[in-house]
């Protein structure tokens, strides 16, 4: 029997991991699962744990207003130090490129627990973009035992830091799996968000922008370029803005489109949300990792709004494409995919270079046959 703990402790480290908890759980001759929620998020990851049926064995409870990035990492430290003193582990499960996932891989590791990275070989190749993401991710992979690379060029990266081979797992992403099983479900809209009153006509742009490296300057060019696109195209576009509780985004958002005509702006939504906004929607705006993964299955554009991104296969596959912050390069590659239909055609495919929806499967063979 294989005692394995997934930890995580944000909204997308809970949607990513999910199937893979699902797979573990279908094998209890096998493996005895212990599951750990660092609360490094607190209502956003109630929503999903709800939605995939996951109540937390652990639950470290770290959330606090405004914690820094060292703040969450020492309590993660200490937390896990505490829980591992109880619990003998053959494996700590970790996903993607949080503190709470970086804190946690440090923690297994001093207390010589194997560490298996879900989602590895992420890369931006620039340390301060997305910060601290880049950097997180690059620690987490040089202490695991097992690097469950979601793509071909995941498992380059990791070959070129020197990671052995036989470390690494080409798996797809367990984002797809999530996506899939979600897509499923049906989907009322909650009356009290607005989102029912959404026009059936026209155009919807589902935006989404709250990443770090976005506060400040970069943040105010996007609502500028979001004003621009409204006005340019009033009565026939609705731009819907589930907007970030951080008061970094939350105050410059509000302030620049409340009461935009043409923009609709929404607390943070469930998963199941989103994913039906991804759906219903024209095209994308985002600076999101998981939006960028996820889209494609659904044939539906995205513009990425960053200079870099970790994720170059979906615009190598046509499915994206990079705008940055720059307000003219935003409302421009909005306008060229809303008017000219043969440049839209070309990005609306759904074509997805990130998974099959197996991914999940495949990271629990991995493991067990280690």
């Amino acid at each position: 029997m294989m005692r394995v703990m997934c930890v995580f402790g944000t909204r997308p480290e809970a949607i990513k991991m999910a199937p893979v908890v699902q797979a573990l759980r279908r094998r209890p001759q096998q493996v005895e699962l212990i599951t750990c929620s660092t609360g490094q998020h607190r209502e956003m990851l109630r929503q999903v744990l709800e939605l995939f049926e996951i109540v937390p064995d652990i639950d470290l409870d770290l959330m606090q207003a405004e914690q820094t990035p060292t703040q969450v990492a020492s309590r993660v430290l200490d937390g896990l130090d505490r829980v591992f003193r109880r619990h003998a582990l053959d494996w700590l499960l970790l996903q993607g490129d949080t503190t709470t996932a970086m804190a946690s891989a440090i923690a297994a590791h001093h207390a010589r627990i194997r560490v298996g990275h879900v989602e590895a070989g992420l890369r931006s190749g620039d340390r301060w973009n997305p910060f601290p993401e880049e950097t997180n991710r690059l620690i987490v992979d040089h202490v695991s035992e097992l690097c469950f690379a979601p793509t071909e060029r995941a498992r380059l990266n990791l070959l070129k830091e020197a990671i052995p081979e036989h470390v690494i797992r080409v798996t797809g992403n367990t984002v797809v799996d999530a996506l899939m099983q979600v897509a499923r479900k049906e989907w009322i809209p909650d009356p009290g968000m607005g989102l029912a009153q959404l026009p059936t006509e026209g155009t919807l742009i589902l935006v989404t922008a709250h990443r770090r490296e976005s506060h400040g300057k970069p943040l105010v060019r996007i609502c500028q370029a979001l004003q621009q696109i409204a006005q340019r195209g009033a009565g026939r576009i609705q731009l819907v803005y589930p907007v970030h509780p951080n008061p970094n985004i939350r105050q410059p958002v509000y302030r620049m489109l409340g009461g935009v005509p043409g923009v609709t702006l929404v607390p943070p939504v469930d998963y199941l949300t989103l994913v039906n906004l991804m759906k219903r929607s024209k095209l994308i705006l985002t600076d999101s990792g998981g939006i960028q993964e996820e889209a494609p299955t659904l044939g539906t554009p995205v513009l990425i709004l960053r200079d870099v991104t970790e994720r170059p296969e979906a615009v190598e596959a046509g499915v994206a494409q990079l705008v940055g912050t720059d307000v003219e390069r935003i409302v421009s590659a909005t306008f060229r995919l809303l008017d000219d239909p043969r440049a839209y055609d070309a990005m609306a495919r759904s074509v997805n270079p990130f998974g099959d929806g197996q991914a999940a499967e495949r990271i629990v063979t991995a493991m067990l046959e280690s």
